[in-house]
């Protein structure tokens, strides 16, 4: 991405055990050989639960990390707010070690600077929703008038109007999973964490949710580390994902690299159930034109438009103009395109 960076992990290790300091001559985290280094210190008996993991989140970036359980994608994300204590490396915010702050300051970072949402929703049950997403607006020492303007604003935001009196026990499991998104946002924070926030939720209202947070997203363009195991959820969100297993990284990549080249079979395993429709885009399938005045009358589809969302422009179109985010015309793309595109596909997986 051309944005700038706004958080940054560096050289990230969390080891449980009796002596996890004694790993390391420095506090950094940096070392030659960090599978060896990770063998090493679990023969000693000692827990890797995370190690030596290291990636940037840019502005406006939705970065999603996966693996199965145990993996270690949450305890990086508890890492990163220091939920957990991490054992070395660096956590940088706008360039900022986080690791290096005091409890004070750490405690006001997160009141001001970080969201977070979790599975669980956490809301304080004899609260009104109203109340519940004002209150950290209250932990931060904000007047009563200005807390529950803004918590009328991400009310509003999240699709809640008119629930404002509503106390949890009256929500549905969706609802009160926007009160929870809402209470992180009304921070206002500089990066949010979202650690399977949809998992609990039924299949349609998770579907749902995913749409509320894109629409949020298109909106507010937050940096965000999301965590999940599911990689048609990870499809759906994210710019670029990282996938870990036993605590370190395995590939880190937008989905449609991930898909086309996994690293290894671990990787390619959490890609074999999705649809080639959904990988496959407008902009891997592009005809140039012959004429720059060819097919103005068709209509325009985004470079990023997956074939999912292509065909149904298809089926009323004879075609369609693929355009870059500036608006700069590629070229076009036909129902002939998709199938070609899709027989290749094919031929490809059968070899």
């Amino acid at each position: 991405m051309n944005s700038p960076v706004k958080l940054s992990c560096q050289n990230l290790w969390k080891i449980y055990g009796v002596e996890p300091d004694s790993f390391f001559s420095q506090a950094n985290g940096k070392v030659q050989d960090s599978a060896g280094h990770a063998v090493k210190i679990r023969d000693t008996g000692h827990i890797v639960a995370c190690g030596d993991v290291s990636f940037d989140v840019h502005v406006g970036e939705i970065f999603v990390i996966m693996g199965l359980s145990g993996s270690g994608k949450s305890t990086v994300v508890r890492c990163l707010s220091r939920l957990v204590e991490p054992t070395a490396g660096e956590v940088l915010l706008d360039g900022e070690d986080l690791l290096k702050k005091s409890a004070s300051e750490l405690i006001d970072i997160r009141r001001h600077k970080m969201g977070m949402v979790f599975q669980s929703f956490g809301l304080m049950p004899h609260l009104s929703v109203m109340d519940n997403i004002a209150f950290p607006l209250k932990l931060q020492g904000m007047s009563v008038p200005d807390r529950r303007d803004r918590a009328q604003r991400v009310i509003d935001l999240v699709g809640l109007t008119g629930r404002e009196k509503s106390y949890p026990r009256q929500l549905s499991g969706g609802q009160q999973q926007r009160v929870g998104i809402a209470r992180s946002l009304a921070v206002e924070p500089d990066i949010w964490f979202l650690d399977e926030p949809f998992s609990a939720l039924d299949p349609l209202i998770r579907r749902e949710m995913q749409n509320e947070f894109l629409s949020i997203q298109n909106q507010l363009q937050k940096s965000i580390v999301f965590i999940t195991h599911d990689f048609l959820e990870a499809l759906r969100i994210a710019d670029r994902m990282m996938i870990m297993r036993d605590g370190q990284i395995v590939q880190i990549g937008t989905p449609a690299d991930l898909i086309v080249n996994p690293a290894d079979d671990y990787v390619a395993d959490f890609t074999n159930d999705v649809p080639v429709t959904r990988v496959l885009t407008a902009r891997s399938i592009v005809s140039t034109l012959e004429d720059p005045n060819q097919g103005t009358d068709l209509p325009k589809v985004e470079e990023q438009c997956c074939l999912e969302d292509l065909l149904p422009v298809l089926a009323e179109s004879s075609g369609a103009r693929v355009c870059e985010a500036d608006g700069t015309v590629l070229g076009i793309v036909t129902a002939d395109n998709v199938i070609r595109a899709l027989a290749r596909e094919t031929a490809s997986n059968e070899l």
